[in-house]
């Protein structure tokens, strides 16, 4: 395609009053169109069939007013390129406005004439017009609407790329149907670039439009994603269209919220006894939803939709005794008899057999079942694995229940260090008074930990 717009705008001056047409950097707001379909180029053979019959007419006129040589003088010829549709006219125009009238071919103020309307036409004289088209052009991130009196998206980035940065023309997704388009050919002589999902293919025609090529290519664009154009002059075709996938997509973050530690008194616990873990606590989370967009993989911005608290923390309890522990009895004096050193209390109960075996005993004494016993053993088993001399090194509880401090089951007989029978006696009364049972200590031993 011969472009004669390239070579008669380039070289016409731009202060020039013959040449009316906005640059093609003038913005303006005004909604952008889709390139218009190919039209019969003018001066084809039907427009020239309904321009002879008015010229044949005009030439009988010159001849009969003024004879041969004034024919001569009106007849010309031009060369009369539309948008790139060049063909050549017979005319007796005077004028460049003259032969736009007579080819029907209306101009807004925006398009581009050169030479311009009121220049003079001679034989020869080279016409050019071009419809000014908008298009959104993108530098460097930022975007504005421009209009452009060019041929193709081609010429539009060459001539925008002396003013540096990073220029691209992005394509409208604005029709119904999610196709892109662009008000501009890619290149109405060459070849063009595709680029899409990391892949580049040659399109042998850039003349055909966005929506073509892509198609041509099998290329499928999602509702979100962005079309633009771009130059290389390094690259060859040095013209690319780029496909970016855009996804947007919610992501959620969370944050451990920490629970706190709430401590309890009880009256009926001993002061001197550890404290015990009512509930554990557990920990709460505070969400933040944002909303994601990222473009060929690599993300873009990110907005946030939400954030609050999801899950409530929940507080530990702790649990210390309050109750003062009284003084354990004084053990009695020596007798005069210079017997040694025996409790003030009288020993305990003299029962034979293992410490289990004497417990079984104990329990079926006090009316309770198989099941007590059972209870029972699985208590003392945890507390001391029914060891008379164990002894907890870090809280001094002592014997097989675990007695703290051991000399509380002085109570039960002044043999509490050594004689099983007395230390089980002593933890079966303390469990009646307690818990009732052995299987309502074991419950509350397996609830928390102690009993």
């Amino acid at each position: 395609m011969k472009h004669l717009f390239r070579r008669t705008a380039r070289a016409a001056d731009p202060t020039d009053s013959s040449t009316h047409a906005m640059t093609d950097s003038t913005l303006h707001d005004v909604p952008g169109g889709d390139a218009p379909d190919a039209a019969t180029p003018v001066g084809s053979t039907a427009a020239r069939r309904r321009r002879w019959p008015i010229v044949a007419g005009a030439t009988a006129v010159a001849v009969l007013a003024t004879g041969a040589v004034a024919y001569g003088n009106a007849r010309k010829t031009v060369e009369l390129d539309v948008d790139g549709q060049v063909v050549s006219v017979t005319t007796f125009a005077g004028s460049v406005q003259g032969l736009l009238d007579e080819e029907e071919i209306s101009v807004d103020e925006r398009d581009l004439v050169a030479p311009g309307p009121d220049a003079a036409l001679s034989n020869g004289t080279d016409v050019v017009v071009r419809t000014a088209r908008q298009v959104t052009v993108e530098t460097d991130g930022e975007q504005a609407d421009v209009w452009f009196t060019v041929l193709d998206a081609d010429e539009a980035l060459e001539t925008l790329a002396a003013r540096g940065g990073d220029v691209r023309l992005v394509a409208s997704r604005s029709a119904t149907d999610g196709r892109a388009s662009l008000a501009l050919s890619l290149d109405t002589d060459g070849p063009v670039n595709v680029v899409a999902d990391g892949e580049s293919v040659v399109a042998p025609d850039g003349s055909i439009g966005i929506d073509a090529i892509l198609d041509r290519e099998g290329i499928v664009l999602e509702e979100l994603d962005r079309v633009h154009v771009e130059r290389d002059e390094s690259q060859d075709p040095a013209v690319s269209l780029v496909v970016q996938r855009v996804v947007v997509e919610e992501k959620k973050k969370t944050k451990a919220i920490d629970f706190e530690t709430v401590t309890k008194t009880d009256p009926d616990r001993y002061e001197d006894l550890d404290p015990v873990v009512e509930r554990k606590g557990s920990k709460g989370e505070h969400t933040t939803v944002y909303s994601v967009t990222t473009v060929d993989g690599e993300e873009e911005s990110r907005e946030t939709v939400s954030k609050g608290v999801t899950t409530e923390p929940v507080d530990k309890i702790v649990v210390e005794g309050t109750k003062e522990r009284p003084a354990p009895e004084p053990e009695p004096a020596a007798t005069s008899s210079g017997s040694s050193g025996s409790s003030g209390s009288s020993p305990g109960p003299t029962v034979s057999g293992s410490p289990q075996e004497i417990a079984r005993q104990m329990v079926a004494d006090r009316g309770w079942g198989a099941d007590q016993f059972q209870c029972l053993d699985n208590l003392f088993t945890k507390e001391s694995n029914w060891n008379p001399s164990a002894q907890n090194p870090s809280s001094g509880a002592y014997g097989i229940p675990q007695s703290l401090p051991g000399n509380k089951m002085a109570t039960a007989g002044s043999d509490w260090r050594t004689n099983p029978a007395t230390q089980i006696t002593w933890g079966l009364d303390y469990i009646s008074g307690r818990y009732g049972t052995p299987c309502g200590a074991w419950a509350h031993s397996q609830a928390n930990n102690w009993y």
